[in-house]
């Protein structure tokens, strides 16, 4: 990933035109948070386009101030990041107080101290473990871009809110109270030193103990970064801390620090120790011993030709004269070096301008008298895929200090740069995300740090004329309270909108499940709303309805016919109407449809419009005309079907061949229990035999029985029959259903056929 952003050419100018008339160079910014923060001061002061405002820079030179204050992001606080600060009192304050010894002095540099309540943290940490001699003991170094911050640094004087995060003890300690500030002691204001100081381009200040760079790197693109580090590590004296803001990585990939505390971003210097000998570079023992006539390799040599020949790493060594005199079998196979170019120029080989030009860097490497490391360079080798090759070149020098041959080692780093790669991606998207987190979140604070900026104002203004104070702190009492109360306000005002959110998301619900067409019209009878069930009865979306005359509308539902039900409904003569009129659905297919017309009512009196309920009764109307029809057919049939009251065991409904073979009427029948015609059978009897069908552990119960009739003359008579009695419990009342079958013809053919069959 590439660490420089494209940037518009017209933001570029600006850029430029800020440098050159103030002299605070932007380049190694990050362009989106630079580009966001000018934008913002551009919606300030109401223009569009980085152009337009390069223009009025260059008309109003008085507003760089307030462009710089915008831009330089001026957002501190008193031990800021608590639990960070509590790890550096706790472990490395006493351990370097405890390094110089009694009469040693400490040098501190913070980067970025803004306002000054960084290095002033810093300065109240150590005069803890110092003492009183803290300030004879103790230099930091405080440096920032903005000269109207370190104007407020250097008075210290802050407001009860700024140091809100100085722990109580410290904040009686080293501050003066005065009517509305704090007041930093004199003594340990004199341990720190305020400047003007770009990181990115002035020279570094050397031989620091403890260097603190909080939250400054994150603003700066990757490539400034790998430029600041380096300035970071020499500034810092061997052994010296570094200790960076929580939302800094940075050094978690960089070989010139370890970590001391990795979770509070706490890192110490590595020096770096590529001199190894008087020369500047690798220098061998002693040259190798000759070989006489029948002499064996001794154990040194035979102990290098087996490192030569078992590395991995390619090895390629020049004499003084450019000529290659050596290749170990690596090389040869890596980089396709034969046993016929030693003793050839170097400069004729392939290898020695592919993948890089090497002759340079030997040269390089030979003036210098310290090795030269290329990394990560792309090779083709073909068939194969491109490899990364790591080079270092390295001049070897014999004991006399006389460089004698350089020797080249070739890397092989493709998995080593795929993953760095990999892992620079990760971690530039998670910075960046970071970045941007905490550019809000420190937007929102400087958002109210200038407004408490402005207040403060007007109060060191006005700190002579107190009563004028008082009375403008008064007046700021009641605007928060003003304010407590429009938020107040807006809170309940939000609440009640969630409310008639999921009110309205309810109702929707509501009419989505219904099974039947809800319609509201306002009093012109237009489309209000149009739930679910009619788009997909009659196949027009609600967006395609509302605001439209419903009598307009071409669906298969004939309103018009309801425009005088729905008149008088909106006039109040009607509560409400009904009606069934045939409708035809979107696929053609025929319905019967109930329409109920209620009207819209608020608390207000009077129909604010109509709510029309539309039902499909199809299969209700069929079910009717069915059942009518089932209940002639039982009506007229001569089987007698008798339905009981299964309490009372009367009749409720007979049909005509039951009157017929009874010979009663319904209305004699109901004033009698079905007992009553049973011969020899009780109540009781009867009863107990009902019960398993009541109980419901039998379906139907099929029985023979005799049964009173009047005859054709009028005369008592008694007939046999079988009954099939069943119960529907769940009817509504329940009933007992009693189906009578004669079976006195079957009894006579039975024993006519008994006589038959018996023996004479």
């Amino acid at each position: 990933m590439s660490g420089t952003e494209t940037v518009e050419p017209d933001l570029q100018a600006l850029i430029r035109h800020i440098q050159e008339s103030r002299g605070v160079d932007f380049r190694g910014y990050k362009k989106s948070s630079l580009r966001r923060r000018i934008q913002r001061r551009m919606e300030e002061v109401g223009i569009d386009g980085f152009a337009a405002y390069h223009a009025f820079l260059e008309a109003h030179p008085d507003e760089f101030p307030a462009l710089l204050n915008t831009v330089l992001i001026n957002v501190t606080s008193f031990f800021r990041d608590p639990e960070a600060w509590e790890a550096l009192r706790s472990d490395v304050v006493p351990r370097l107080v405890e390094r110089i010894g009694e009469t040693g002095q400490l040098r501190i540099w913070s980067v970025g101290c803004a306002t000054g309540e960084e290095p002033y943290s810093l300065a109240m940490a150590f005069a803890e473990v110092l003492g009183p001699d803290a300030c004879n003991r103790l230099k930091i170094y405080a440096t920032d871009l903005d000269e109207d911050a370190l104007r407020t640094a250097r008075q210290a004087t802050y407001t009860p809110r700024d140091v809100e995060g100085v722990p109580p003890d410290l904040l009686a300690r080293y501050f003066d109270r005065t009517p509305n500030h704090y007041v930093l002691q004199r003594e340990l204001r004199k341990c720190v030193i305020f400047g003007r100081h770009n990181v990115v381009h002035d020279a570094p200040i050397i031989r620091i103990d403890l260097l603190v760079c909080r939250n400054l790197l994150i603003y700066l693109e990757t490539d400034t970064q790998n430029q600041v580090l380096p300035r970071l590590h020499y500034a810092l004296a061997d052994d010296g801390l570094l200790f960076l803001g929580k939302a800094e990585t940075q050094l978690a990939r960089s070989r010139l620090f370890e970590a001391v505390d990795l979770k509070h971003r706490i890192f110490r210097k590595v020096p770096q120790g590529w001199r190894r000998s008087h020369g500047g570079s690798v220098t061998f023992a002693g040259p190798p011993a000759t070989l006489g006539p029948g002499r064996a390799p001794t154990l040194h040599q035979r102990l290098l030709e087996a490192l030569a020949d078992g590395t991995a790493q390619a090895y390629l060594a020049v004499d003084n004269d450019g000529v290659l005199v050596f290749a170990n079998p690596a090389s040869r196979r890596l980089l396709e070096v034969g046993e016929g170019d030693l003793g050839r120029p170097f400069q004729d080989l392939a290898i020695s301008y592919r993948p890089v030009e090497l002759r340079s860097r030997i040269d390089e490497a030979s003036r210098s008298g310290r090795a030269v490391r290329l990394e990560h360079l792309e090779y083709q080798h073909p068939p194969a895929s491109p490899v990364r090759l790591t080079i270092d070149v390295t001049p070897l020098f014999a004991r006399d200090g006389l460089q004698f041959a350089t020797l080249l080692g070739f890397s092989d780093t493709t998995r080593a740069w795929t993953l760095q790669q990999e892992l620079e991606a990760a971690q530039e998207s998670l910075e960046t995300t970071i970045e941007e987190l905490q550019s809000a979140n420190e937007e929102l604070e400087t958002t109210n740090e200038e407004l408490q900026s402005t207040n403060e104002e007007l109060e060191t203004t006005n700190e002579e004329l107190q009563s004028t104070n008082e009375e403008l702190e008064t007046m700021n009492e009641e605007l928060r309270s003003t304010n407590d109360e429009l938020e107040a306000a807006n809170e309940e005002l939000r609440l009640r909108q969630e409310e008639t959110t999921e009110f309205r998301r309810h109702m929707d619900g509501v009419l989505r499940s219904m099974d039947a067409g809800i319609i509201v019209l306002d009093p012109s009878l237009k489309v209000r709303s149009w739930n679910r069930w009619n788009e997909a009865v009659w196949g027009l979306r609600a967006e395609e309805v509302v605001d439209r005359q419903a009598l307009e509308l071409d669906i298969g539902l004939p309103l018009e016919p309801l425009r005088s039900d729905m008149q008088r409904v909106l006039s109040g003569q009607v509560d409400h109407a009904e009606t069934t009129i045939a409708a035809v659905d979107r696929r053609g297919r025929g319905l019967k449809c109930r329409v109920r017309i209620s009207p819209l009512l608020y608390e207000t009196a009077g129909p604010r419009g109509v709510v029309l309920i539309v039902e499909d009764v199809t299969e209700a109307r069929q079910d009717q005309d069915y059942a009518r029809y089932l209940g002639r057919i039982l009506g007229h049939s001569l089987n007698e079907v008798y339905f009981l009251d299964p309490e009372t065991l009367r009749f409720i409904l007979v049909n005509r061949g039951g009157e017929q073979k009874l010979g009663q009427s319904i209305a004699q029948l109901r004033r009698i229990p079905f007992t009553d015609l049973l011969v020899g059978v009780s109540s009781l009897a009867f009863r107990a035999m009902l019960a398993p069908l009541l109980a419901g552990e039998v379906q139907e119960l099929v029985v023979e029985a005799v049964l009173h009739r009047t005859d054709e003359a009028g005369g008592p008579a008694e007939r046999p029959v079988e009954m099939c009695l069943q119960y529907f419990g769940d009817e509504m009342p329940p009933l007992l259903v009693a189906i009578l079958h004669d079976i006195a013809d079957r009894r006579r053919l039975t024993g006519e056929a008994d006589r038959v069959a018996a023996p004479p």
